[in-house]
């Protein structure tokens, strides 16, 4: 149905941005790939930049539901953390073709990564003022939210997407080796982030300015 067709494109488009990269996807082969015309892509999406800017958006959005699912059935503090890296990995196991294109939009930098962090700047911003409140509440340990965040999101995609990478360091990338991945990157964050029970500061002491 010509109605499917979009969507169609964008699949295609996503596949092969986020496994070839932008660079080495031209139109011609998206078209090929679809056994469709070139001038079908064109009918729908000017260019192969507008067929960029779909994918991107798109994407944005499905990764935000897709996180936003895991919080509203995790619990407080460091669950709700911990169902975001679940919710990541099962994204890598199910359409690792998203995270990759997140890895892609970075490489390309400006204006597709400008584009990518404007659609997920509420997400990041929700992030943000659940991490400053649990530091407020001496739960996490201090650090500067956005750059928290950053760290965060480098060592999840990278566990996720880098397989040349990680094949250097003598890991497959199997179902098995990225539930073991999955592990780690947790035992990591909680060692990271979390203060240990008996150093934590009863919520409303955390907050109050010191007089030194």
């Amino acid at each position: 149905m010509a109605s499917e067709t979009p969507d169609r494109i964008l699949d295609e488009a996503l596949r092969s941005f986020g496994t070839r990269g932008y660079d080495a996807t031209s139109l011609d082969a998206l078209a090929a790939a679809l056994d469709i015309r070139k001038q079908t892509i064109l009918y729908w999406f000017p260019s192969k930049e507008a067929v960029l800017e779909a994918v991107i958006e798109r994407s944005a959005r499905e990764l935000s539901e897709a996180l936003q699912l895991a919080l509203d059935g995790a619990g407080p503090s460091w669950q709700r953390v911990e169902a975001v890296v679940r919710s990541v990995f099962r994204l890598a196991a199910r359409r690792p073709e998203l995270l990759n294109l997140l890895r892609e939009v970075a490489r390309l930098g400006p204006p597709a990564a400008t584009q990518m962090l404007a659609a997920l700047d509420p997400l990041v911003q929700r992030a943000s003022d659940f991490l400053q409140a649990e530091m407020d509440a001496g739960t996490m340990r201090r650090h500067e939210p956005r750059l928290l965040l950053l760290a965060i999101y480098s060592t999840v995609i990278g566990m996720v997407t880098e397989v040349a990478v990680l094949q250097g360091f003598g890991e497959e990338p199997t179902a098995r080796s990225l539930v073991r991945r999955r592990t780690d990157v947790l035992n990591l964050l909680r060692s990271a982030l979390m203060m240990p029970p008996s150093a934590e500061v009863p919520a409303g002491l955390a907050a109050r300015p010191t007089t030194e």
